[in-house]
C-alpha cells in the first residue's frame, strides 16, 4: 500500500457526488455559524438594547399620552356639558354678553396698542411673524426638541 492510498481514506475523489455534497454541507455550516455569531453579537450589544427599550418606553409612553389627553378631553366636553344643561338660560344670556363686552374690550386695547407702537417696531414684528410661517415646520421641531431635551433633563435631575 502506498502513502497515498493512506491519507486520502475515507475522502471523496475530488469530482464525485460525495464533495459536492460535503462543500453543500461545509457552505450550509458556515451561513449557521455567521448566524450564530451575529446573535451572539446582537445579545452582547448592550447599548443597542437599551435604544431598543428606550424607544418601546418612548413609543409606550406617547400612546398614553394620547389616551389620557383623550379621556380628558371627553371628561371636559362631558363637564362643559353637564355645566351648560344645569346653567340658567338668563345666566348664560349674562355670560354671554360679558364675554361679548371683553372680546370688544380686547380689540379696543389692541387697537390702541397697535396705534401707539412705533411703525419700525410693528414692521419688525411683522417681518418675524412672516419669517415664523414661512419656516413653521423647522420652528415646531426645534421647539419639540427643546421640550424633550428639558424633559430628559428634568427626569434626570429627580433620579440623583
Amino acid at each position: 500500500m502506498n502513502d497515498d492510498a493512506r491519507t486520502n481514506i475515507g475522502t471523496p475523489a475530488p469530482g464525485s457526488p460525495a464533495a459536492a455534497e460535503l462543500r453543500d454541507q461545509v457552505e450550509r455550516t458556515r451561513d449557521e455559524l455567521g448566524k450564530t455569531v451575529e446573535a451572539l453579537a446582537a445579545k452582547a450589544d448592550i447599548k443597542a438594547q437599551a435604544k431598543e427599550k428606550t424607544a418601546a418606553v418612548r413609543d409606550q409612553a406617547a400612546e398614553t399620552a394620547t389616551q389620557v389627553s383623550e379621556q380628558i378631553r371627553e371628561k371636559a366636553e362631558h363637564a362643559a356639558q353637564a355645566v351648560k344643561d344645569k346653567t340658567p338660560d338668563p345666566l348664560l344670556a349674562k355670560t354671554a354678553q360679558a364675554a361679548a363686552q371683553v372680546r370688544e374690550t380686547a380689540a379696543a386695547a389692541g387697537r390702541y396698542a397697535a396705534d401707539k407702537t412705533p411703525d419700525p417696531l410693528l414692521e419688525r414684528a411683522a417681518q418675524a411673524a412672516t419669517a415664523a410661517r414661512a419656516n413653521r415646520t423647522p420652528l415646531l421641531v426645534v421647539g419639540t426638541a427643546l421640550v424633550v431635551f428639558l424633559w430628559v433633563r428634568r427626569s434626570r435631575g429627580r433620579r440623583r
